[in-house]
């Protein structure tokens, strides 16, 4: 693949955009409208300090908000730079300190191989938080105390300074919790997402060594979004930065929506004055909307109180004026979309040309009632994401489990997935072991006996064990997916699956002889062996993205 030298790609780019890409050494605020080509500043510039300042791929790290972007940066690069732009740190603010963690872990006492608990698994550890603290779930809604949590942890606020915070009974609820959420995440080796951002500022405050390390590694920063970073990814970009001061943001305070996740606007508003010398440049030339529609919205935005200065303009001409419609409730709207698509189906517009976008998820129901009613056919483009599926997250927990036995979210998950006679009752005998003990759940599934099991239950944990260990030799020889086979083939997972599904269809034929009416084919249930098949493609799916890079 050729590599572009830098005139062929700096002559694709208008003098702002030449600017930004060129202005490579000290801090550089770049204010990107929407639609001002920043994503090519961004790829264009870690080209350019490759290319013509002679830096190393891994002396750049490139920060993205979403697996997307970064995906679609790391495309683009690889067209511009071939070979040469191997080692390139193009990530998610989350999977660059999930990286540095891996390295660093073991000076806050962690093993390299901690387990990341998503969103679901940590709420689950919440609530039984709450339950071992005997505060009611009802009250104190396990999701609302982990928001909570995570506020806390974006704004670098450990357990004991939170603690000395508390100006209510909640606020000590949330100040129990969390001590105990944090106690329990340690003893499974495990973090959540929000542990990644501020157990790395802890590395890199705490321990200079570590610190001037990653300073020296990376020699030159840029961050995508800067106006949606919270505390804690300031301070982080802060820290890295210290050595060099070659940090570039790109962003845009008008676009800033985020302060309910933690967001704070005044990062990219005292950019300026947290990295003295900073250059400024704005992108203001827009390459998707016409005039009038960026007249309209420069309008709007100008009543913004906070905010770095620029007007968008765009030479696509002024197009079509800019429509505002005014309706008395979303049930007004929803009819209002519904006699456009009408309308342009009338026009000779097919059903797959259109799409209504909205909001938020609430907005569908209204929509898709009048839809329905009006005999319009739609599809909503959604549902649940496929690691969000029981089965995959069955699987991946058994995975971890085999890779971090002392994570205990992921073996209460599994322990009785397929049912193996180890009830809750069991399994809260041997984690109250385990506090006392001061050991891991892990290790108390050893000494079943001793933690008051009975004795049914208690061959039931000993199997349970046995395969475990089973599984755990000789797993690290394995391809992953032919270790996630071997796991739902040992552990009786598929074949719960297949008892399942051949149970349904009985019912299903039962029903049959009673009922005169046929069921649709797309209703019928499916036989087990369709089912044993969709799980296997599953998993096997999930095994391939878990082993890629």
């Amino acid at each position: 693949m050729a590599v572009a030298s830098p005139e062929q790609y700096l002559a694709d780019l208008n003098p702002a955009q030449r600017e930004a890409v060129l202005a490579t050494e000290g801090p550089l605020l770049v204010i990107a409208g929407a639609g001002s080509g920043k994503t090519r500043v961004l790829t264009y510039r870690v080209a350019h300090l490759i290319n013509a300042v002679g830096a190393k791929p891994n002396e750049i790290l490139a920060i993205t908000f979403t697996n997307k972007a970064a995906g679609e940066m790391r495309e683009r690069l690889q067209r511009l730079l071939g070979r040469s732009g191997r080692g390139l740190w193009i990530l998610t603010f989350h999977a660059a300190c999930g990286r540095i963690l891996r390295r660093e872990a073991q000076r806050l006492g962690y093993r390299s191989n901690f387990t990341i608990y998503d969103q679901a698994d940590q709420i689950r550890l919440v609530k039984q938080c709450l339950e071992e603290l005997e505060r009611d779930p009802k009250r104190f809604t396990p999701r609302g105390i982990h928001n909570q949590i995570s506020h806390a942890k974006d704004r670098l606020i450990q357990p004991e300074e939170y603690a000395n915070q508390v100006q209510s009974f909640y606020d000590q609820t949330v100040a129990d919790v969390y001590q105990l959420y944090q106690r329990r995440l340690f003893a499974s080796n495990a973090v959540d997402f929000d542990d990644l951002l501020m157990l790395t500022v802890d590395v890199l405050e705490r321990f200079p060594e570590a610190r001037e390390k990653w300073q020296k590694a990376f020699r030159y920063i840029l961050v995508d979004e800067y106006q949606d970073t919270n505390h804690a990814q300031y301070r982080l970009l802060q820290l890295l930065a210290e050595q060099h001061g070659n940090v570039g943001a790109v962003g845009d305070p008008d676009q800033s929506i985020f302060a309910f996740r933690g967001a704070d606007i005044n990062n990219i508003l005292d950019f300026e004055r947290d990295f003295p010398g900073t250059r400024t440049i704005a992108l203001e030339q827009n390459y998707r909307s016409t005039n009038s529609i960026l007249e309209g919205a420069n309008a709007v935005i100008a009543n913004n109180r906070e905010r770095k200065p620029k007007e968008l303009w765009s030479e696509l001409g002024d197009g079509d004026p800019v429509r505002v419609v005014e309706v008395e409730d979303e049930h007004a709207e929803a009819r209002f979309v519904a006699a456009g698509i009408a309308s342009l189906v009338e026009e000779g517009f097919s059903g797959d040309e259109i799409a209504v976008f909205y909001r938020t998820n609430a907005q569908s129901r209204v929509l898709e009632d009048v839809l329905v009613r009006q005999g319009v056919p739609y599809q909503v483009i959604g549902g649940p994401r496929f690691y969000e599926r029981a089965e995959i997250k069955d699987a991946i927990a058994y995975l971890q489990a085999i890779d971090n036995p002392y994570d205990a979210v992921s073996l209460q998950r599994i322990a009785n997935k397929p049912r193996r006679g180890i009830g809750d009752s069991s399994l809260a005998r041997l984690q109250t072991w385990a506090d006392a003990q001061g050991r891991s759940l892990w290790e108390a599934t050893e000494f079943a006996e001793e933690a008051g099991v009975g004795a049914a239950p208690l061959r039931a944990v000993q199997q349970f064990r046995t395969l475990m260990q089973s599984l755990q030799s000789g797993a690290l020889e394995l391809p992953v997916s032919e270790l996630v086979e071997r796991t739902l083939e040992r552990s009786g997972y598929l074949e719960g699956l297949e008892g399942k599904a051949a149970s349904r269809t009985c019912r299903s034929s039962s029903a049959s002889r009673v009922s005169t009416r046929r069921t649709p084919r797309s209703r019928r249930c499916p036989t087990s062996c369709r089912r044993s098949r969709s799980i296997q493609i599953r998993t096997r799916c999930a095994a391939r993205r878990a082993s890629s890079p």
